[in-house]
């Protein structure tokens, strides 16, 4: 088995910033074709340049929580690189909710935005994949990668609707991954800590003795770059990882192993 991804083409969603872009940007440099999908347009073509034939990249800008949004996106993919192979759900939200407050509405607004996104295109995009694999005999059609967090199973009040969209999302992950796998699609999930994302950044920007705290509670006491978490994402989307489906591989330096309570998401 091999950990290639040459030839293969990603859509990789949240691609403008942070874990999104890195991830992105290191499925480029193993060798695929990337279409890196995000809200914000002017970022991706600052990151990116202008859509350009000929080059193993594209950027799609769009909100993705239309169901219209999530048919153009796959319909520029199939028309730039002919096919797709991986698709990476990295877009997601933060919000803090208020717990006691009826009114609140971030639970709402996150599962719609960490959750149904990610469900409806991984739904659209398997019905590709199985189209596209129709004569194929052998071996898997496509994979799914999912990127959640240790927010899923640590939390604290003020994370109350993003750490229940991110189980969510875990959940999602595994239903899948059955109801997929009879088509030869598999569905997998990096749970990431004590990674430097674009959420981080700001917080360490507005507070900067927040990355001595993050540490601190870091076994392997270090804060990693995206690329690791890419590196990781890389394997779940290779054939290497050809007999793993519904799993959820963690990423956070031995984080998860000690925090009882989160003080953090990232």
């Amino acid at each position: 088995m091999s950990f290639s991804i040459t030839g293969k083409t990603a859509i990789v969603t949240g691609g403008a910033n942070g874990i999104g872009n890195a991830i992105g940007r290191h499925f480029l440099d193993k060798g695929a074709n990337v279409v890196f999908a995000d809200l914000d347009e002017e970022r991706l073509r600052k990151e990116l340049g202008p859509n350009e034939d000929g080059k193993p990249h594209r950027y799609f800008a769009g909100d993705l929580r239309e169901k219209l949004t999530i048919a153009n996106l796959l319909s520029a993919t199939i028309d730039a690189f002919d096919r797709v192979d991986i698709l990476v759900n990295g877009a997601r939200q933060i919000v803090k909710t208020d717990a006691l407050d009826p009114e609140d509405s971030s639970v709402s607004v996150l599962l719609e935005q960490n959750l149904m996104t990610s469900l409806r295109l991984s739904q659209m995009v398997a019905r590709r994949m199985i189209k596209q694999g129709e004569d194929q005999e052998n071996g898997n059609l496509g994979t799914i990668v999912n990127i959640s967090c240790l927010a899923a199973h640590r939390t604290h009040p003020d994370l109350l609707a993003y750490s229940i969209s991110t189980a969510a999302l875990d959940q999602m992950t595994r239903s899948l991954a059955l109801a997929l796998a009879p088509h030869r699609i598999r569905v997998n999930a990096v749970a990431f800590g004590s990674v430097m994302s674009a959420s981080l950044k700001d917080a360490i920007r507005e507070n900067p003795d927040i990355r001595d705290e993050i540490i601190k509670r870091t076994p392997l006491g270090r804060i990693a770059p995206p690329s690791e978490l890419a590196e990781a994402v890389q394997y779940l989307a290779s054939d290497c990882s050809s007999f793993m489906t519904g799993q959820i591989m963690t990423v956070d330096g031995g984080r998860g192993l000690l925090d009882p309570v989160m003080a953090s998401a990232h």
